[in-house]
């Protein structure tokens, strides 16, 4: 008895993988990684690249927060900053400075409205100083602290070597288990990039039961 039902298990797990393989194609949908990057054991890991100042992760960002508020504990979530730019690399150490101070969670939005929705220039130390104290409770001289320490300054650095890692030409896009890339161009849109999220996750799954 036990012997069937692993048996069966084994071939849901088969089939299931079969019919996912035969809805999102590998270089349509989604392309594979040349190298694969470290990712944390014992977790599906999904990175979402994006940066503040680009108006197409702002419109996504709803998408992939409820998303991720469906996952189970098995998936890891997490973001990294894009830096195509100077301009883009102040931002960034605005997300690592959050992150750092342990606000990023009441940051995150406010980040992405002040330069969608109010037009303010973020690049700016002094309206970073006001936008922390306002939606965090940050005092000046502890964000000016987090922002120029040598480990907000490595952050960007690692960020801008997961890039290129990444093979990251636009954003946002959705790294898969450190193996696969998803953007907008492959998925066609914001739900359709995390369809295709959710097979590749799946096939990680499947993978890890074998």
């Amino acid at each position: 008895m036990v012997l069937k039902k692993l048996v069966g298990s084994a071939l849901l797990l088969m089939f299931a993988a079969m019919s996912w393989a035969a809805e999102f194609v590998e270089g349509t949908h989604y392309e594979r990684l040349p190298v694969q990057v470290e990712t944390t054991e014992g977790v599906v890991e999904v990175v979402e690249v994006f940066s503040y100042a680009c108006i197409h992760c702002f419109n996504f960002d709803p998408y992939v927060e409820s998303w991720r508020e469906k996952q189970s504990d098995d998936v890891a979530f997490r973001r990294i900053p894009a830096i195509f730019s100077a301009d883009w690399e102040l931002l960034a150490l605005a997300f690592y400075t959050a992150e750092t101070l342990g606000v990023l969670d009441a940051i995150h939005m406010p980040m992405f409205e002040g330069i969608h929705t109010r037009q303010q220039d973020l690049r700016q130390v002094p309206l970073l100083h006001e936008l922390f104290a306002e939606h965090a409770d940050v005092k000046g001289e502890d964000f000016d602290t987090a922002y120029n320490s040598f480990s907000v300054r490595s952050r960007v650095q690692q960020a801008k070597a997961k890039g290129r890692a990444y093979r990251i030409t636009g954003v946002p896009s959705l790294i898969v288990a450190g193996k696969y890339r998803v953007d907008g161009r492959l998925a066609g849109s914001n739900t359709g990039m995390l369809e295709v999220v959710d097979h590749l996750v799946q096939l990680e799954r499947a993978a890890a039961n074998q």
